[in-house]
């Protein structure tokens, strides 16, 4: 089964992520409120409710979309394994605060896997895409072009040249 987000805020949110709020970073503050586009939590409820044919009404409960959306974007930000998401997120309040997680307990870090399997390459280039333009129109970022050299070069020779090689004067 899956849900958008956790349904009920708990004493957590109340009081003590009130207290953290100002321990964010900058970038978190910007994207947070780039994230509370609905159309980018849909996205990957579609994706996570493609798993299996009955996998929204049946099940157990899924990590919510939402969670998994911006825990997916702290690994990519933080350049993170799964691994370290993990840990990292079960020991900060920040990170849990960022990531809507409160009190609840944080997936593993082979259901983080599964889960960044299960939205797929597709997904992520569709939320890139939306968070680009949602960025844009709030002006976070320009839209100028970024242009990567792709030049392809050849490797060297891996195998040691001969004598023959060396008394012909060519690359072997």
């Amino acid at each position: 089964m899956i849900k958008l987000r956790h349904q009920q805020p708990s004493l957590w949110h109340s009081g003590l992520a009130k207290d953290i709020e100002d321990l964010w970073e900058p970038w978190m503050r910007e994207v947070d409120q780039l994230l509370e586009d609905a159309a980018l939590v849909e996205s990957v409820y579609d994706a996570q409710g493609k798993r299996h044919p009955k996998s929204r009404t049946r099940g157990r409960t899924q990590t919510p979309a939402e969670v998994v959306l911006r825990l997916l974007i702290l690994k990519h930000v933080r350049n993170w394994s799964y691994d370290t998401l993990e840990r990292e997120v079960r020991a900060n309040l920040v990170y849990r605060a960022f990531t809507r997680i409160g009190d609840e307990k944080v997936p593993d870090a082979k259901t983080l896997a599964r889960l960044g399997q299960a939205i797929g390459p597709e997904v992520i280039g569709e939320l890139h895409e939306r968070l680009m333009e949602l960025a844009r129109e709030r002006g976070v970022i320009k839209g100028r072009k970024l242009r990567v050299d792709t030049t392809v070069v050849r490797p060297t020779s891996t195998t040691r040249p001969t004598v023959a090689c060396w008394a012909t004067e060519r690359a072997c």
